[in-house]
């Protein structure tokens, strides 16, 4: 006989040592660590659960009044087959729930069967928005069952009296960060499956930093952390060495990203007005990276250089940004840098002003060839 543990399948007659790891009591933890969704401010990387089991989080931090821009993280058991996309062979568990994920979330392709999923067997998540003119996936408020902030997750997190290997070892990764960088605990916060209480030991401690500067603070620490042999950081491919987002802690894969602080939310859903034009390859300078460490991330941008006939513009149509809705192009080019770019040229209309200037989005879902290179 099997039981499933968190995401471990354990034999019964280890079922024993298996709890150990898991030893406070769940639903204690379920019933404090969730955030009021009358207090919520709506940021991204905030995850939630909805009355239909779907586990979402939050895309950015504008969005309409009555729902949030979310993507799809994981799937409940009995909605799996509805999903005609390719899953991880894992098996997650939320309470008495097992879920999966699908093994691309970012993809064009993907994006797309998720919509039509949607639309078919749960049209309230979709959402037509008249400011792009293109159907989006959502959550209504009054669908959202339970609300994890990660912010409020490592709080109730610290407040465990008997915290298990993993969660241990998170919360000594994040004193020591702490103290180092001069940035407080309340700056911080627990994101993925130990903040929903979906881990494993062979989970990964996944954390998030409150503000841009706390962000650039934390970042300069973990590169001196790493020079001096106490952390090690992990690259994959060239945009990991380019972020530095990740590493290695006591055997423990850690990895982390900025969150905007609600006084860094400038803009509001309903100001702004886009008009998808032509896809556009280019080369370009990186005038400004200051937004670039959140997502979406906005690198600010000079000197642009078409790469092909069909990317030259007239001079009133080019971009003076790059927009990433991609979570993994956050972060990699700094101020002065080369970047190569394929995305789509987007008219942008600020609609009090009547104001026009023109961006170019990565990570639209129309397709899989849109990118930012650090060159």
């Amino acid at each position: 006989m099997y039981i499933i543990i968190g995401t471990y399948f354990c034999s019964e007659n280890v079922f024993k040592s298996c709890n150990i790891f898991f030893r406070f009591s769940f639903d204690f933890y379920w019933r404090c660590i969730k955030t009021e969704l009358s207090n919520w401010i709506p940021a991204d990387g905030d995850t939630f659960v909805t009355k239909d089991g779907f586990i979402l989080n939050t895309f950015g931090y504008e969005h309409p009044k009555d729902r949030v821009f979310a993507f799809l993280k994981y799937i409940p058991a009995e909605f799996k087959d509805f999903f005609n996309v390719q899953m991880l062979k894992r098996i997650w568990s939320y309470k008495t729930k097992k879920l999966f994920r699908a093994e691309k979330l970012y993809t064009a392709k993907n994006y797309k069967t998720f919509i039509d999923v949607f639309r078919k067997n749960f049209p309230d998540y979709i959402y037509y928005c008249p400011l792009r003119k293109k159907e989006l996936i959502t959550a209504p408020l009054n669908l959202i069952d339970e609300l994890f902030v990660p912010k409020d997750c490592l709080k109730h997190l610290r407040k465990i009296d008997e915290p298990d290997s993993l969660q241990n070892k998170a919360l000594n990764l994040l004193d020591m960060i702490s103290a180092a960088s001069d940035v407080g605990l309340d700056d911080f916060g627990m994101h993925g499956s130990i903040a929903l209480n979906m881990h494993s030991p062979e989970s990964d401690i996944d954390f998030v930093v409150y503000g841009s500067e706390n962000f650039r603070r934390v970042e300069t620490t973990i590169a001196e952390l790493v020079n001096s042999g106490k952390l090690v950081y992990l690259f994959s491919n060239r945009l990991d060495k380019a972020r530095k987002f990740q590493g290695r802690y006591m055997n423990k894969i850690f990895m982390y990203n900025a969150a905007r602080k609600p006084q860094e939310i400038e803009t509001e859903y309903g100001t702004t007005r886009f008009a998808p034009i032509a896809p556009v390859k280019f080369q370009c300078t990186v005038n400004d990276d200051t937004e670039a460490i959140f997502r979406p991330a906005t690198y600010k941008i000079k000197n642009y250089i078409s790469l092909g006939p069909t990317s030259e513009l007239q001079i009133d149509k080019v971009p003076d940004r790059v927009i990433s809705n991609i979570g993994c192009y956050r972060n990699i080019a700094r101020k002065d840098s080369e970047i190569k770019v394929a995305g789509t040229l987007e008219r942008v209309e600020i609609i009090n002003t009547g104001e026009i200037y023109y961006q170019v989005v990565v990570g639209t879902a129309t397709s899989e060839e849109e990118y930012i290179w650090p060159m």
